[in-house]
């Protein structure tokens, strides 16, 4: 039994009423049962940090994959959305630490254990807040097999994966170069670095030849004078003849007791750049690190973990890194031995963490030997194994692949997985298994042992994640049913941090890629095209979009701790919309901002995110409510679920025929990834089509027609409508949900929307010939349409309609369907249908559709002397556009000097003036014979 709607749409009881209902269901589980022979389909969830909140690019990554759940879900998938967390070691230390410095202690002072416990208890109390944002959302992920990354099962697989690439050579123990946070007093892998442009110093300064060797001076530059201190040669090219006479000498450092060779090296040395002449510091620079290995340099280190000087550093030990460097300067002046500076742009590595300025430093570390790891997973996609959608990334993903490094894998934390590693103190051997705890040591017996004190990088657990969470080690049924999964979906930053090793992990470990497809999505950025950041104060909560909130809030957490009035500025330069909202957003609730969302090219690299779009979006709800609220009265006695109505009436065929075709165009977008071209057709089709189009066609149906034509068109409007609606949901699961639970739908129908079958083209029924005169009809109702708008007739006023064609066709299509177009043109009395030929009849206007004359007799009812005013009007402003585009074209050296495409542009518009200037012209006729 249909049932009346409230006038309104309320998104936030609906949405909770229906996850609720859809989570009690077990709407969003995957089953394991041997007897379900339904393909699967599997989506690993990007795992969110346990430390997280969500922002709007979790929201466009959460909405994209969702609609992918939901899609196969009702495509008759055995669908599992795999959900989890990360542990996210440094972020939720860091975090700790932070509580622990307010009360007035450490980690230290508390002491591994006891530290632990309260990272525990805060991941206990906070940390599922992320996840509670996800269901916000609507996220359809099967939350009983939800994975945290430090669950018991997943550390044991994590140690298992460390143990067998140890044991095949594929983890090894070495001092290297690394990048170090001086902050987070920890190592960092080469992509937890980004590094910028920025404005810094090239310092020039001389070190003197020894005077054994001839004495003189040989003039090196640096950005990092603090450096000069660990200093082991000066490099010069081979070829350079400026140098030729000092290769193999040596210069004095001015500072330590320490003579340095000048070597010749050709791939370090750029003739051209500086004055031909480098200097050398094989600890902390990653090419001289190289340089080094070549030519056999010492390596000393003079930066500490601290970032400060250290012993080896002279008379600047203990000195802060930036202090030294101005402390190094003065001294090299003082020795008369600075020769100038100037500024330089360079990049500056930092910490995607901490923000600080990162330091290479020589360290003992945990390393992955990628390369034996890398081809295989590069081979994968480029046989087709693994699809990588936008396709472009394809190169990415091949340059990284082919020149990729070892990875640093060790971690100087507490939170996360520690090292299964043991250090025998009596025979050093070192223990390695999968074991939480190892008592005595494999090599000797010795009890005194001890355990590594670092963690494993974050990613390299979370590479396990398409397998882990199936529950490998072990040959699990989820796992044998699992893996691989068929589609990953996230954004293109993380390709090599995740995507990369997922796939060389996967394949090492179970011989084949974890997923199928690779889909990239775009990064949101602000209204202008900005980067989201809170130091810009151009971050938008999604919540506050899906709840509502005023601007004071909405700024507040955009730009923390800045003046209100300086916040709001920000934030409306970077959202010009959000300029005309009032005093801040209104409830647009979940389906309105996963709408907005997927109608956004997701293969494109930038997303530039308007809150006005939202507002339309939040239109469209509406628009969908109010449809469903005028079809329901007429639904008391259809019964729906079998399919397409039998429809013989010209309306019922071609809502019929475009329901097939937004069905089709759905399927194609949703398969190939172009959700905005799934999103708008199926937006055209409900806004312009369905309600537009063919509500207002149904009135005069239901009002006059007959019997069994208001029954048909009852089915079809009924039919249509509750498919538009299965249609709509992965990408509007509440709103649909709601409305689908209110139709009239047979015994036995599923409990959820989201167990009903995604249409297709059967779903409809193509009909072209239906579409070609229905076209021709909608024609000839816009026109008179228009020349109702045009005029300001009000609705109400019924208006004389003569319609004039010689087509044989048109003109008993016209008469079969004289009902509609008296109805929805309003005529008044029966419109007249005639050949063509004759004068147009004076007051009368007149408009051509498709070859056929629509006339509309105005006299009597729009008063001449506004008329004429408003053609008037028109007129002059279009003459004034007219002469501004002439005098512009006729510029001197305009068509030579602009774009072709510009010089083009002004001429269309030039063109489409002056025949707008010809209509108006006959307008002003008319408005004379009113």
């Amino acid at each position: 039994m249909a049932t009346e709607l409230p006038k309104a749409f309320e998104p936030a009881p609906i949405e909770a009423r229906w996850y609720a209902h859809s989570v009690e269901h077990g709407v969003f589980h995957a089953s394991l049962d041997p007897g379900d022979r339904r393909p699967c389909y599997v989506l690993p969830m990007p795992l969110p940090n346990v430390t997280g909140s969500l922002h709007m690019g979790h929201a466009l990554m959460c909405t994209l994959e969702d609609i992918l759940a939901r899609a196969h879900r009702m495509t008759g998938h055995n669908t599992l959305y795999q959900p989890g967390t990360d542990h996210a070691g440094i972020a939720t230390q860091v975090v700790v630490e932070r509580q622990l410095a307010r009360e007035g202690t450490s980690r230290h002072a508390l002491g591994r254990e006891r530290f632990l416990e309260r990272v525990w208890e805060w991941k206990k109390e906070c940390g599922g807040r992320i996840v509670e944002q996800q269901k916000a959302l609507g996220l359809s992920a099967d939350w009983d097999r939800s994975v945290f990354t430090m669950d018991p099962g997943y550390s044991r697989a994590v140690r298992e994966a460390f143990v067998r690439l140890y044991r095949e050579n594929l983890i090894y123990r070495d001092k290297r170069l690394i990048y170090w946070d001086c902050e987070a007093q920890t190592v960092l892998s080469n992509l937890e670095v980004d590094s910028e442009e920025e404005t810094g110093e090239l310092f020039d300064f001389a070190y003197p030849i020894a005077a054994e060797d001839g004495g003189g001076e040989i003039v090196v530059a640096t950005t990092r004078p603090e450096t000069m201190l660990g200093d082991t040669a000066v490099a010069v090219h081979p070829d350079d003849p400026r140098y030729r006479h000092l290769h193999g000498k040596r210069v004095q450092h001015p500072f330590l007791d320490r003579k340095i060779p000048i070597i010749t090296d050709a791939i370090l040395v750029d003739m051209t750049f500086g004055t031909g002449a480098v200097k050398v510091t094989p600890a902390h620079d990653f090419n001289d690190f190289e340089t080094g290995k070549r030519h056999g340099l010492e390596r000393v280190s003079i930066i500490d973990e601290r970032g400060r000087i250290s012993e080896h550093g002279g008379p600047f030990a203990g000195l802060d890194r930036a202090d030294a460097r101005e402390a190094v300067k003065r001294a090299l002046e003082e020795k008369g031995l600075a020769r100038g500076s100037r500024p330089h742009r360079l990049p500056i590595p930092r910490s995607q963490r901490t923000g600080t300025v990162v330091e290479p430093l020589l360290s003992t570390q945990w390393f992955v030997a990628t390369k034996p790891l890398a081809e295989p997973a590069l081979e994968a996609v480029r046989s087709g194994q693994t699809i990588i959608i936008p396709a472009e990334w394809t190169k990415t993903y091949e340059h990284w692949m082919t020149g990729i490094l070892d990875w640093c894998i060790s971690r100087q934390l507490w939170w996360g997985h520690r090292i299964p590693a043991w250090y025998c103190e009596k025979c050093d051997h070192i223990t390695v298994c999968s074991a939480e705890h190892v008592e005595r040591c494999e090599g000797c017996g010795s009890p005194r042992v001890r355990q590594d004190e670092d963690v494993l990088d974050t990613w390299f657990s979370s590479a396990l994640w398409p397998f882990a969470t199936q529950g490998w080690p072990d040959d699990t049924p989820q796992l044998r049913r699992f893996y691989p999964a068929s589609d990953l979906e996230t954004g293109y930053d993380i390709l090599f941090f995740w995507v990369a090793r997922m796939m060389m992990m996967g394949i090492h470990f179970l011989g084949q890629p974890p997923f199928r497809r690779v889909l990239l999505h775009a990064l949101v950025v602000d209204e202008t095209g900005e980067k989201m950041s809170k130091i810009k104060g151009n971050v938008i909560d999604p919540l506050d979009l899906v709840s509502g909130a005023d601007f004071a809030g909405v700024v507040a957490k955009a730009l923390p701790g800045a003046p209100a009035a300086e916040a709001l500025r920000r934030f409306k330069k970077a959202y010009p919309s959000a300029a005309k909202m009032g005093a801040g957003f209104a409830a647009y609730g979940t389906d309105a901002l996963r709408f907005t969302l997927a109608s956004y090219s997701p293969q494109s690299k930038r997303i530039p995110l308007s809150p006005k779009r939202i507002e339309g979006s939040r239109h469209f709800c509406n628009k969908i409510w109010n449809a469903a609220r005028f079809a329901l009265p007429y639904l008391e006695q259809v019964v729906l679920g079998q399919g397409p109505p039998p429809a013989s009436l010209l309306p019922n065929r071609w809502i019929l025929d475009r329901l097939a075709a937004a069905s089709a165009a759905q399927g194609r977008g949703l398969a190939e990834f172009r959700f905005d071209e799934a999103a708008g057709a199926l937006y055209h089709f409900f806004w312009d089509e369905l309600c537009d189009w063919f509500l207002e066609l149904c009135k005069p149906v239901f009002a006059t027609a007959g019997e069994a034509a208001a029954a048909e068109t009852a089915a079809v409007l009924g039919h249509v409508l509750e498919t538009a609606l299965r249609g709509l949901h992965p990408f509007m699961p509440f709103i649909t949900e709601e409305l689908w639970h209110k139709l009239p739908r047979p015994a036995g129908s599923p409990v959820s929307i989201a167990l009903a079958a995604l249409p297709d083209v059967q779903s409809g029924r193509p009909d072209p010939e239906a579409v070609r005169d229905m076209t021709a009809l909608q024609a000839v109702i816009v026109a008179a349409r228009t020349i109702r708008s045009e005029r300001d007739v009000p609705p109400a006023t019924a208006v004389p309609l003569r319609l004039r064609t010689d087509d044989e066709r048109l003109r008993a299509l016209f008469e079969a369907q004289r009902k509609l177009i008296e109805a929805l043109v309003r005529t008044d009395g029966p419109f007249v249908l005639e050949g063509h030929g004759g004068a147009r009849p004076a007051g009368t206007a007149l408009g051509v559709a498709e070859g056929v004359e629509v006339l509309v007799a105005l006299r009597g009812i729009v008063a001449a002397e506004k008329e004429q005013a408003r053609v008037a009007r028109e007129i002059k402003k279009t003459e004034k556009d007219i002469a501004v585009l002439e005098k512009k074209l006729a510029a001197p050296g305009f068509a030579e000097r602009a774009p072709a495409p510009v010089v083009e542009e002004a001429k269309s518009s030039l063109r489409s003036l002056r025949e707008r200037l010809a209509l108006l012209e006959q307008a002003r006729q008319l408005a004379e014979e009113l």
